[in-house]
């Protein structure tokens, strides 16, 4: 019997309804009733009436979740005697990720962590990605959020993928797809960060394409405000652009351009426990595998 859909059982029971448990299980609401059929099928015999008010136990059904709580309350001990030995009881976990990353992506997954794991320490650093290997070097984070690739002396893993975007000024006629010509018609705004502009460069040169650049900005932020001025177009990982104002369009490269995001941490080199179970939360493993 699946320790999941017992809880899955009871959210619902909770709730009165397969959305609002959906929601809070962090699911679809599909995975919520496949969850509920698979054990009604498996105990032969319905666990909840359906109608148009919600959802709510049957007479068995009543009888069973006052178990099926005891089940999970069972469980959460067992977790939390192995999170004991494990040391996610305590302890911390220090995070550096460059700016965009640390914005969109790891809130979220903080929040999740914590929610498990209350009583380890987190806390975010946001560095530039050359500053966020030398933490790693010098032992000042425990694990980091860079592009991909780095050197061998880290061990990464892909957590997901930012396609490079172009931003346009708003009052500019724009085709929905761009050539390599129109882009040429165009002067640039770039990112005056090396990892970022030279793929930008590396990918022009690589069909053979002229990029006239009218300036270099420090700050993404900048960048967007200096497009809805008509100063110019950039291109900018999307995660980097956000958040995208009124005044700029954004299309697609004519050939797509991606950067990969990882997580990395030192090699050969001992980390605590909440290390690798943050590498589950990054990853959607372990524990925190998550149903379709």
């Amino acid at each position: 019997m699946n320790i999941s859909a017992l809880k899955t059982l009871l959210t619902v029971a909770k709730h009165g309804s397969f959305s609002t448990a959906a929601l809070e299980l962090d699911v679809s609401q599909s995975a919520v009733s496949r969850a509920i059929a698979s054990l009604e099928t498996e105990l032969g015999v319905s666990l909840l009436a359906r109608g148009r008010f919600g959802a709510r136990l049957t007479p068995v059904g009543e009888r069973i979740a006052h178990y099926a709580q005891e089940i999970v309350q069972l469980r959460d001990h067992i977790d939390r005697e192995a999170d004991q030995a494990k040391g996610l009881h305590g302890g911390r976990l220090r995070i550096a990720s460059f700016r965009s990353a640390a914005t969109h992506l790891l809130p979220p997954m903080i929040a999740q962590f914590s929610r498990r794991f209350p009583e380890v320490e987190v806390s975010l650093d946001e560095l530039d990605p050359t500053g966020v290997e030398q933490a790693l070097r010098e032992g000042l984070v425990d694990l980091g959020l860079v592009p991909l690739p780095r050197s061998e002396e880290f061990e990464t893993w892909e957590i997901a993928r930012d396609e490079y975007v172009v931003l346009l000024p708003g009052e500019e006629p724009v085709p929905k797809s761009l050539t390599w010509e129109e882009l040429s018609q165009h002067s640039f705004i770039l990112y005056n960060y090396a990892e970022c502009t030279s793929a930008v460069r590396d990918h022009w040169l690589r069909w053979g394409q002229e990029l006239k650049v009218a300036y270099e900005i420090k700050e993404d932020s900048t960048i967007v405000s200096m497009v809805a001025q008509g100063l110019g177009a950039s291109i900018l990982p999307r995660l980097t652009a956000k958040p995208i104002p009124k005044g700029v369009q954004v299309r697609s490269l004519p050939v797509p351009l991606e950067r990969v995001i990882g997580a990395a941490v030192l090699a050969d080199a001992l980390h605590p426990p909440a290390v690798f179970t943050f590498l589950d939360v990054l990853r959607k493993t372990g524990l925190f595998a998550r149903s379709a």
